[in-house]
């Protein structure tokens, strides 16, 4: 798990563009997503194609080291659905891996723009080797945010990003293949990783695209969930270098 920030300093995220109710934005349009988040160290970002999991944990000054995804999802016809949305589906996706104003306030440019239709975009905070944060109580607020938003016009095409996406599609083909090769391939990846964190390096990157894509509608697989968990890393009791065991492709 690794360490854990004292209740003073929980992660909390708030949307603020798009806003909630306002007007909509018009299609095929190039906007940028921004939320403001407290109490994280951002900017702090690996290669998810070689260290998906592989590291817990760690603070800087008592904050989480780590970064923040923006997800949006198509909500069909109303912004008021009332089934679940299907996780593997979405319109567009990125990890934003820099530490934005150095106040919290981080973007990411939605290039292209998105269809006509109602969205949902969510933020998904994540600490450096992408886990997703972890606080130390139960009963608190959610470190994460979530606004609906419309897209007006009459343009249909989707966005590069998108899960069907020739972005999420290439992204996606990349990460599995780090998957199929296995531990030998990736834990030379993982060991120069734990060596740059030793070194008091911040660990930033774009991630190998490992952090954007994802399944397409017909089956492609999530780039997010398909990067590899297996790393080789020091024991946190012995520094013995002990690999650890190889872990399936959970989608």
């Amino acid at each position: 798990m690794g360490e854990i920030p004292a209740k003073t300093n929980m992660v909390s995220s708030v949307i603020i563009n798009p806003p909630t109710g306002g007007d909509p934005i018009p299609s095929g349009q190039t906007f940028d997503i921004e939320v403001k988040v407290s109490n994280l160290e951002a900017g702090f970002f690996t290669n998810a194609a070689a260290t998906y999991y592989s590291a817990p944990q760690a603070l800087k000054n008592g904050k989480v080291i780590g970064h923040t995804h923006v997800t949006v999802q198509d909500l069909g016809n109303s912004l008021n659905p009332s089934r679940p949305l299907p996780p593997q589906t979405f319109a567009f996706f990125k990890g934003i891996n820099d530490a934005g104003d150095g106040n919290g306030l981080l973007k990411a440019t939605v290039t292209g723009g998105l269809p006509a239709g109602n969205y949902r975009v969510c933020t998904m905070t994540a600490a450096r080797n992408h886990q997703p944060v972890l606080m130390p109580v139960a009963q608190r607020g959610t470190p994460d945010d979530c606004t609906k938003f419309k897209v007006g016009g009459n343009s249909n095409e989707e966005n590069p990003a998108a899960s069907d996406g020739d972005k999420g599609k290439a992204a996606a083909s990349l990460a599995q293949s780090a998957v199929d090769a296995g531990p030998a391939a990736t834990a030379p990846a993982a060991a120069a990783s734990s060596s740059s964190a030793a070194k008091g390096n911040t660990g930033t990157g774009k991630g190998g695209n490992g952090d954007r894509g994802g399944r397409g509608r017909k089956g492609a697989s999530s780039a997010t969930s398909s990067a590899p968990a297996t790393q080789s890393s020091t024991a946190s009791k012995g520094g013995r270098g002990r690999q650890r065991p190889k872990r399936d492709l959970i989608l």
